[in-house]
């Protein structure tokens, strides 16, 4: 079982942050197959939401079904930071903060932040302290996830944990890759299992390449880890939350839906993502069909539907239209063999590690990035 500050947590699983994923009616949809577990907001800037940017007050929309609200964070500045989770305490808005210490985006790393912040240690420390002081007031557990390191050569997972949990944190999730690996090839997962043998008395969880249910159970026994953050993995597939729920409990994993049931829950997504744009963004309900395109590739990966499917359901730009593409399709249709571990998002790397002019010269320092100009480049 996982400890989340008052929570405890019968099935170790957690859905990773994914920006543009995670949203609202993402988490739902999740809930639906899986209730229960923790299903975390994607990423916002700490300082857009002191500085109260629009666009970050959006992303922290939560529905009200939602228990244990989480949401991950990601900043460079130690005061920004800390303004921003008393910010949150004040308004009693999360029951869960996340630090992002491991985002590899190069508009994020070239500024120092994300996968960067490991490096300074100083810096690391300050801004994870800042957040679980402020949280701390306001009975709010705070975790942080981050990768194996930049590269081969400069690996920062151990020393990050071992900062983290001398400052507090509830648990640590290690995504088993490099930054300049992004995500090729396979996750290491030997990486967790040292993480866990370093720090046998710190939550760690494991992140990498789990496409079914089995994998998490695998990861769990070949690295001891105490749970399990899902990612790519359930992109097109939220019933992943039924089966690790199954799994979990001892009990046997339903088969893959046919693609009639995969076509109602599109269905029900696109119009869950409609709902959620017009309620955040009055008239704007033909951008929430627009926002499910991504979606709709991911679900019908491996459903032997044909090119011209694919692409009408990735063009559409309202839920009518969906509605009209699917009346006639075979609903019959399986997945094919092994089709529910064909990659879904990211798949590049291994990639060029961007980084501010002169940043490993010193890896103690503390030196503050320009979080304000970093939250232009991500639109925050």
């Amino acid at each position: 079982m996982l400890k989340l500050g008052s929570h405890t947590l019968q099935i170790p699983v957690v859905l990773a942050p994914m920006a543009g994923v995670t949203n609202a009616p993402f988490r739902s949809l999740c809930r639906q197959f899986g209730p229960g577990l923790v299903y975390v907001n994607e990423m916002v800037m700490a300082t857009g939401l002191v500085l109260s940017s629009a666009k970050s007050q959006r992303l922290i929309t939560f529905s009200p079904d939602e228990d244990l609200r989480s949401v991950q964070l990601y900043g460079s500045d130690p005061e920004m930071m800390g303004r921003a989770v008393a910010q949150l305490v004040a308004n009693k808005a999360v029951d869960h903060i996340d630090l992002n210490f491991g985002c590899p985006a190069a508009k994020v790393t070239r500024k120092g932040g994300g996968a960067a912040v490991p490096l300074k240690k100083n810096l690391l420390r300050a801004i994870i302290r800042a957040a679980v002081s402020e949280g701390k007031k306001g009975g709010i557990p705070v975790t942080c996830k981050f990768r194996m390191g930049i590269t081969d050569d400069l690996l920062t997972y151990l020393h990050t944990a071992e900062i983290a949990g001398e400052e507090g944190v509830a648990w640590v999730a290690l995504h088993a890759r490099t930054v300049e690996q992004h995500y090729a090839g396979q996750a290491r997962w030997p990486a967790i299992a040292t993480l866990k043998s370093h720090f046998p008395d710190l939550q760690v969880l494991g992140n990498g390449d789990i496409w079914d249910a089995h994998d998490a159970v695998k990861m769990m026994e070949q690295t001891g880890c105490d749970g399990v953050v899902v990612g790519r993995g359930c992109l097109g597939r939220p019933w992943l939350f039924r089966d690790l729920v199954n799994v979990f409990s001892g009990r046997d994993i339903q088969p893959t839906p046919l693609l009639g049931e995969v076509v109602d829950v599109m269905l029900q997504h696109a119009r869950m993502l409609d709902a959620h744009a017009t309620t955040a963004l009055p008239g704007e309900n033909i951008r929430g069909a627009k926002e499910f395109r991504k979606h709709a590739g991911w679900y019908l990966t491996g459903y032997p539907v044909g090119g011209e499917v694919r692409r009408r359901a990735s063009n559409c730009s309202t839920v009518q239209e969906l509605e009209e593409l699917f009346e006639d399709v075979d609903r019959s249709i399986a997945i094919v063999e092994g089709g529910e571990r064909f990659t879904r998002g990211h798949t590049n790397g291994p990639i060029k590690v961007a980084l501010p002019p002169g940043y490993l010269d010193s890896l103690d320092d503390m030196v503050v990035p320009d979080d304000n100009n970093e939250m232009q480049l991500s639109g925050g």
